[in-house]
């Protein structure tokens, strides 16, 4: 199962739904008005997605805040033990300084949504009220940014949106950062291995460069 990220869409996790199609799995790239409605009403669009899948456990790949998604979905109770291993890629887990930023224009609310003004680090954002990751987790954090003007405002490095340190979370079990942004690093070669590396062994592989990634899949796919 696919979720993507804030303001996207499933298009946004195309090449990545087909590399896993071809390597053979049933996949179900949800969709969800990300901008339009609440947390806890998009939290009901995960839930469809989930029944469409097979029985048993179920692997999942979110995009940022496509991952705040499925951990609040697993606080229900019994719903985390149909996840059979989740790939995070760069989920806002502490929250996002560009919300604290912003989230009081009324330009960012009309971009983003109710969900995407939830996205902050302070203590009314839904980063800080979710309990650990309950269920066996990998993240993928991007240190390269797009916008120098966003990143200017995130301390430390970040990938334009969120910060390495803001997509550590308690609970999750694998963790590692690649030269990638925000807005593209699901397309990356070098992430998709990763990906595939995780959802099939439970950990990541050694980082290798950008041509070498890209030759193995091509080769593989």
């Amino acid at each position: 199962m696919l979720l993507h990220g804030l303001a996207r869409g499933p298009a946004s996790l195309s090449v990545l739904e087909k590399v896993l199609t071809r390597r053979g799995y049933q996949v179900v790239n949800a969709d969800y008005p990300s901008t339009s409605r609440a947390l806890p009403e998009l939290v009901s669009y995960v839930e469809d997605a989930v029944t469409r899948c097979s029985e048993g456990p179920v692997k999942v790949v979110t995009h940022s805040m496509g991952g705040i998604l499925l951990r609040l979905w697993a606080t229900e109770p019994g719903n985390s033990a149909r996840i059979g291993r989740a790939v995070m890629l760069a989920p806002p887990a502490q929250g996002s300084e560009i919300v604290d930023t912003f989230g009081d224009q009324a330009w960012f609310a009309w971009l983003n949504g109710p969900a995407g003004l939830r996205l902050g680090t302070g203590p009314d954002g839904i980063a800080a009220q979710l309990p650990p990751v309950n269920f066996p987790a990998g993240v993928i954090a991007g240190n390269e940014s797009l916008n120098p003007v966003t990143s200017a405002l995130i301390p430390g490095p970040d990938d334009g949106k969120v910060s390495v340190t803001s997509t550590l979370g308690a609970g999750i079990s694998a963790h590692i950062v690649l030269p990638v942004t925000h807005t593209w690093m699901m397309n990356d070669p070098r992430v998709i291995l990763e990906v595939l590396s995780f959802i099939e062994t439970g950990d990541f592989r050694p980082e290798m460069s950008w041509i070498a990634a890209f030759k193995e899949l091509a080769s593989r796919h």
